[in-house]
């Protein structure tokens, strides 16, 4: 069994970041209805269209498949009365409503939170912002690149070096961790129902979550007004062997070492300087800071020496933390990612057998399953049916376009 077996969501969102939250939803058991519009569908379906889906219409669109694996789409237009109906019919039985719909796109179609609770008062209503549900800004809408990687320090808190304009976001960069927040705030409000007898309205936005992420940053600037944020280059680090190291291969070695006394001598002795692991300009934590350059320099010249594959072997004998800086394609081979199931098998409908990354909780050690996204309105009928539709009023509401 899994935790939310039995918890219905009514999703009305597109994109990612509340998609997301549904998607991760799926994978700990909860039924979730994706609502889209009969004839447009969740905006991100067309991208097959546009170039970035490798094989174009018959390729895996990942950017649908990623945040919506597992659910049930029920196409509804939602601007038809009939359409409104059916919805709110859905969420009779629902335990939670998630959206992403602005507040005046909300109003208009008539499923802010007295709307939807005037059919089910028990429900948890949850929304996901750009920048919050209060202030001038609420009713302005936000991706993760403006809200959270522009707007909360994010992007400025990664910007070394002389590049003006600082480094590009990668893609659901905020989606996709802000909706496991967004997730695990639905969870929180279930448990607040089941506990109080009081369903809340949950809110998070990219914009909160991108502090979140950016708290010492933003923190420090504070305590550290008028003075500035202290930003170093890589060879002014204070801690030398907390630093990335490029391999004569172009690849790079990252190392977290805190401890630099403890384990300095270990490390300088694996990588060939033994004769240095009692060197008086490395013996201290006064005389490492005041050496740094130097003893960056140093490692510098040994990583550049063996190729990253080298030196995976070679650390392995060390007992400080450090990881290779892995490309994407890295972890389809990662002997971790593999031992635990952290990427999913999924066929498509057309029977490619494809890998999506799975959301990070597990229960009892225990991978979840994950099955593809639905096609546009493939699951109007049966849902329908189910809520009570016979098979006449189906067809009448497929008339009227109040459906697909």
């Amino acid at each position: 069994m899994k935790p939310m077996d039995g918890i219905r969501i009514v999703e009305v969102a597109a994109w990612t970041f509340v998609p997301a939250a549904g998607a991760v939803l799926t994978e700990w058991g909860a039924e979730v209805l994706k609502i889209e519009h009969p004839e447009t569908g969740d905006p991100q379906r067309g991208l097959v269209s546009s170039g970035l889906v490798p094989g174009g219409a018959s390729g895996v669109n990942f950017f649908l498949e990623q945040p919506n694996h597992g659910k049930k789409s029920v196409a509804i237009n939602l601007q038809h009365p009939a359409g409104r109906d059916v919805l709110l019919k859905l969420c009779e039985t629902a335990d939670v409503f998630l959206t992403n719909w602005l507040p005046g796109p909300r109003t208009r179609a008539r499923i802010d939170v007295d709307d939807i609770r005037a059919v089910n008062p028990n429900i948890v209503y949850v929304r996901g912002h750009g920048q919050g549900s209060k202030g001038p800004d609420a009713d302005k809408g936000g991706y993760d690149g403006s809200s959270f990687f522009a707007r909360s320090g994010v992007m400025n808190a990664l910007m070394y070096g002389d590049d003006p304009y600082g480094p590009t976001q990668p893609p659901a960069f905020g989606d996709l961790p802000g909706g496991q927040t967004l997730a695990g705030a639905v969870a929180a409000g279930l448990l607040q129902r089941e506990r109080t007898g009081v369903a809340p309205v949950v809110d998070v936005s990219l914009l909160s979550f991108g502090m979140w992420v950016n708290a010492p940053d933003i923190v420090m600037s504070k305590l550290f007004e008028g003075q500035g944020i202290p930003k170093m280059t890589r060879d002014r680090l204070p801690n030398p062997i907390t630093n990335r190291y490029l391999t004569s291969d172009g690849r790079l070695v990252q190392l977290v070492m805190l401890q630099a006394m403890r384990f300095w001598p270990e490390l300088i002795t694996a990588v060939g300087r033994p004769e240095l692991a009692h060197d008086e300009r490395f013996s201290s934590p006064a005389a490492m800071s005041e050496n740094r350059v130097e003893a960056t320099r140093i490692l510098d010249e040994v990583f550049a020496t063996k190729t990253l594959a080298e030196w995976k072997a070679i650390l392995e004998t060390v007992s400080g933390v450090w990881a290779p800086v892995q490309q994407g394609l890295d972890l389809y081979d990662d002997v971790q990612v593999k031992a635990n199931g952290y990427l999913a098998d999924v066929v498509a409908e057309n029977g490619t057998t494809f890998q999506l990354v799975a959301n990070p909780v597990q229960f009892d050690e225990t991978p979840p399953i994950v099955t593809r996204a639905p096609n546009l309105g493939e699951h109007t009928d049966d849902v329908l049916r189910e809520a009570g539709y016979d098979d006449e009023a189906i067809i009448q509401l497929k008339i009227d376009s109040a459906i697909l």
